[in-house]
C-alpha cells in the first residue's frame, strides 16, 4: 500500500514551507513516528515523522525546495523492508582491534585523499545535500569507509587549487588562475531568513528607530557571580549567567517605564502588564528568539533554566514555533561575538530592543581617581512613535543602576 507523505500544518497563517534535510533516502526503511525530514518554515524547523512502518518509495520534493502545506513530498510504501538505516547498518559497527594494535592504525584512510572505501548512507544523504563528490572524501570509519562526518569536513573545506598544467592552461584561455579563484555559489534562503530579512526591513520601514548608548561598570556583578556560582550550580545544576541578571534589570526598567513595553496597534497604544521577554540565541539555522512568558514571575534559577534550555535546542532546531511568536521587549547579546557596540534592530511590533555588549578593562574616573574597570556599552534602540528620548535614557539609566548595584532589584528601590 503506498502512502502520500504530505506538508503537515506547521503554524497559523503559514502556507509554505522549505524542505530541509532528508532523514531517510529512497530507498530506506522507517518505523512509524519516526523522523523522515525536516520541513523549514518562516518561524520554526520542525521534523516530519513516518505515518506508518514502511519504506521510503520515491521523494518527490528535494533539498532546498519548497512546498506548500498539503503539498505530497515523497511516497511510502507501507509493510515494505528496504536497507537498514546507517546507525543499524552491520558495516557501521567498528570491526574488532587485535590486541596490542592502535584503533587509529587500522581505521586511517590512505594517504593522497581517496580511499575507495564503501560510503555510508548517511554520507550519501549529506553529500548529496552538500554536492560533495564521495570519491574524493577520505573516509575515516573502520575499513576505509566514508561517514557523514568525513563529507562535512570534506565540504567545510576550501577547494582545491587546479594543478599547475590547468592553471597554465586557463591562463593561456583567459580565465582567471585558481590560486585567484573567483568561484560563486548560490544557495536558497532558508525560511527563517527570509522572515528576518522581512521583519528587519519591516521596522526599519514603518518605525521611528532610534538608538540610545550608555556604559554599566560590571564589577559588582561579576563579584556576585564569583562568590556564588558553585552553590547557585550546586542547587540549580545551571550555571548562573550575565543574562539573568540582565532580564530581571529589564523587567524592572520595563515596570518603570512602561511605553518601552508596549506598542503601536494601528492608532491605539497597547500596554502589557506582563513581561515577556526575547532571548536573542544562535541556532543551527540561524539567529532565533525564544520568548521567556511572565519573566517577572520567574527567579534567577528559573529565568538561568530556561535560556540553557532555549540555547541547547536552538543547536539542534528543535524551537518550537509557539516559543517564538509573541514578545514584549527583547534582549541581544553580541558580546559573545566580541561585539564592542551596536545598534539593534527593534522585533515589530515591539517598542524596544536592549544590546548587550563585550566586557572590556578601561579607565574610569571614580571619586576623582582613575581606575581600571569591567565595562560592558550597552544600546537601546526603541521606537520613536511610542517612546520619547527621555524616557529611553530612563530605561538605561534604570538597568545601569540594577547591574552595578543588583541588591536594588531585591529591594526594588
Amino acid at each position: 500500500m503506498t502512502t502520500e507523505l504530505k506538508v503537515p500544518a506547521v503554524g497559523e497563517s503559514v502556507t509554505e514551507v522549505q524542505i530541509g534535510t532528508w532523514l531517510k533516502a529512497e530507498g530506506e526503511s522507517v518505523s512509524a513516528d519516526e523522523a523522515v525530514v525536516e520541513i523549514e518554515s518562516d518561524k520554526a524547523t520542525v521534523e516530519m515523522p513516518a505515518p506508518a512502518a514502511g519504506v521510503i518509495a520515491k521523494i518527490l520534493k528535494k533539498a532546498g525546495e519548497m512546498a506548500n502545506v498539503g503539498e505530497v513530498i515523497a511516497l511510502l510504501e507501507e509493510g515494505a523492508e528496504g536497507s537498514a538505516p546507517a546507525a543499524k547498518s552491520e558495516e557501521a559497527k567498528p570491526e574488532p582491534v587485535a590486541a596490542g594494535a592502535s584503533s587509529s592504525t587500522s581505521s586511517a584512510p590512505a594517504a593522497g585523499g581517496s580511499t575507495g572505501g564503501h560510503v555510508m548512507p548517511a554520507a550519501a544523504r549529506q553529500a548529496a545535500n552538500d554536492g560533495v563528490d564521495t570519491d574524493s572524501v577520505a573516509g575515516s570509519g573502520p575499513g576505509g569507509r566514508v561517514l557523514k562526518e568525513d563529507v562535512q569536513r570534506a565540504a567545510s573545506k576550501p577547494a582545491a587549487s587546479k594543478p599547475a598544467a590547468a592553471q597554465l592552461a586557463a591562463a593561456k584561455n583567459g580565465a582567471a588562475p585558481a590560486s585567484g579563484s573567483r568561484e560563486e555559489e548560490t544557495v536558497p534562503m532558508t525560511m527563517l531568513r527570509r522572515r528576518i530579512a522581512q521583519n528587519l526591513v519591516e521596522a526599519q520601514q514603518n518605525a521611528a528607530l532610534l538608538t540610545t548608548f550608555n556604559e554599566i561598570d560590571m564589577g559588582a556583578v561579576m563579584e556576585l557571580r564569583k562568590e556564588h556560582k558553585e552553590a547557585f550550580e550546586k542547587a540549580y545544576d545551571v550555571r548562573l549567567g550575565f543574562m539573568s541578571f540582565f532580564v530581571k534589570a529589564a523587567v524592572d526598567a520595563l515596570r518603570r517605564v512602561p511605553s518601552i513595553n508596549a506598542e503601536v496597534r494601528g492608532n491605539d497604544i497597547v500596554y502589557r502588564h506582563y513581561h515577556d521577554i526575547g532571548i536573542a540565541v544562535g541556532g543551527g539555522k540561524g539567529l532565533v528568539v525564544p520568548i521567556i512568558r511572565n519573566a517577572e514571575s520567574l527567579s534567577f534559577a528559573q529565568v538561568e533554566e530556561t535560556i540553557n534550555d532555549f540555547g541547547q535546542r536552538a543547536q539542534k532546531n528543535k524551537i518550537g514555533i509557539e516559543e517564538l511568536t509573541g514578545g514584549t521587549f527583547t534582549i541581544s547579546n553580541g558580546g559573545i561575538y566580541g561585539s564592542l557596540l551596536s545598534t539593534p534592530i527593534v522585533n515589530p511590533p515591539q517598542s524596544g530592543i536592549l544590546g548587550l555588549h563585550g566586557i572590556q578593562d578601561r579607565p574610569v574616573a571614580i571619586d576623582g581617581q582613575v581606575v581600571i574597570r569591567p565595562m560592558m556599552y550597552v544600546a537601546l534602540t526603541y521606537d520613536h512613535r511610542l517612546v520619547d528620548g527621555r524616557e529611553a535614557v530612563t530605561f538605561l539609566k534604570r538597568i545601569k543602576e540594577c547591574i552595578e548595584n543588583p541588591s536594588r532589584m531585591l529591594l526594588e528601590i
